[in-house]
């Protein structure tokens, strides 16, 4: 006799919710407890009926298996796909594992073999800049504390060189099946650790991993223009595999230390420059370094204020992977003189009472304008 469509029995759409589910197998599983039904015969077939119905769909994955599959997913003694042999031994139809990883294959790594070549670990290295270094470029060598292939079996594990063999726990597949209940767990196979492949006479100086301690030394281009945290990769400077299988990559990542006079901002330099305070009133010229360890002229208009910037188109940082360069802003800032002489004091008061009959300084002249029209507001 077949078997009843579970949400059939539960009397739910196939869409429900667990919630529904449960509401209903609950008002089910009342009505027809045996208790409840000492003279009715069926009523215990049906309470069996609805809690086997309730225990597959309240599961997730029971329930994605049976929407797919249905009872196909769970019947017994079908052979073919089954594991053990002994009595109570679940058999399911092509086995509940491959139906498990039909569905959920892609996610979980698909059907492939254990004895696939892992591949070693990837590395990473910081390193320290100036930011001349990340103007111009920079070639160095770095030590790498790591693994390298062992000398002795050159990278395969066995003494001598000798190849692993077929682990015999799984049969070179990595993974070894545990039945439970309706579901079969799969794990890693703890002979050989998910490899496939064992080593019977392992060498002695890796202890069978085909790695060995070491330190290498790698010569690292840095190209000019790079930024603060930028990446070098290096293909297949990091951890080598196990026996033998691809290494991993190094990563080199930058950091540039902060200027004594300049600020970087993306491919442009700033610098601030303090203006004696004669050369902001007269005018004149003035030196300031740049980035690539020039000298660079500029000429300062007479009356030129505290803030105001020259731009030198050309002379910022260099562009990664380009022959341009950004700009340098130099911003002046106009230092009020300090320590006086007498005779500096008197023609400095001589100058703020006599003058040319125009204003000398405009802006604070129009300031305290303002406030003085300010008070005269409040006044009134």
């Amino acid at each position: 006799m077949s078997k009843r469509d579970f949400y059939e029995v539960l009397g739910v759409a196939k869409g429900a919710s667990a919630d529904e589910l449960k509401k209903a197998y609950r008002k089910l599983a009342m009505q027809f407890h045996p208790d409840r039904n000492p003279d009715d015969p069926k009523a215990d077939e049906k309470f069996r009926e609805v809690n086997e119905a309730y225990d597959v769909l309240k599961d997730e994955q029971k329930r994605a298996a049976y929407d797919r599959f249905g009872h196909a997913a769970f019947e017994q003694g079908r052979g073919g796909g089954g594991f053990g042999g002994g009595a109570g031994d679940f058999h399911f139809a092509g086995g509940f594992a491959d139906i498990f990883d039909e569905m959920f294959g892609e996610f979980m790594g698909g059907r492939r073999g254990g004895n696939a070549a892992a591949r070693g670990a990837d590395l990473r290295y910081n390193m320290e800049i100036s930011l001349e270094e990340a103007f111009s470029g920079k070639s160095t060598q770095i030590k790498v504390p790591s693994s390298v292939v062992c000398d002795d079996c050159k990278g395969s594990g066995g003494a001598g060189g000798s190849q692993p063999v077929e682990c015999t726990t799984c049969r070179g597949m990595g993974k070894v099946r545990a039945t439970q209940g309706f579901f079969t767990i799969e794990r890693s196979c703890p002979t050989c650790h998910g490899l496939g492949k064992v080593i019977k006479d392992p060498c002695r100086t890796c202890g069978g991993s085909g790695r060995t301690q070491r330190e290498k030394t790698l010569q690292v281009n840095v190209p000019p223009g790079v930024e603060d945290g930028t990446r070098i990769r290096l293909a297949g400077e990091g951890e080598p595999g196990m026996r033998g299988a691809p290494a991993g990559d190094l990563y080199i990542f930058l950091s540039v230390r902060p200027h004594r006079l300049f600020q970087r901002e993306a491919a442009n330099i700033h610098c601030r420059v303090p203006l004696p305070m004669v050369t902001a009133a007269l005018g004149g010229g003035i030196e300031v370094p740049s980035i690539d360890g020039s000298r660079v002229k500029i000429s300062v208009p007479a009356g030129t204020q505290t803030g105001h910037q020259f731009r030198l188109r050309g002379k910022g940082m260099s562009v990664l992977r380009s022959l341009a360069r950004g700009d340098m802003f130099v911003e002046v800032v106009v230092e009020t003189p300090v320590n006086l002489s007498k005779r500096q004091e008197e023609l400095l008061r001589e100058f703020e009472k006599g003058g040319s009959g125009k204003e000398t300084s405009p802006e604070s002249a129009g300031f305290f304008a303002k406030v003085r029209e300010l008070w005269e507001d409040l006044k009134d």
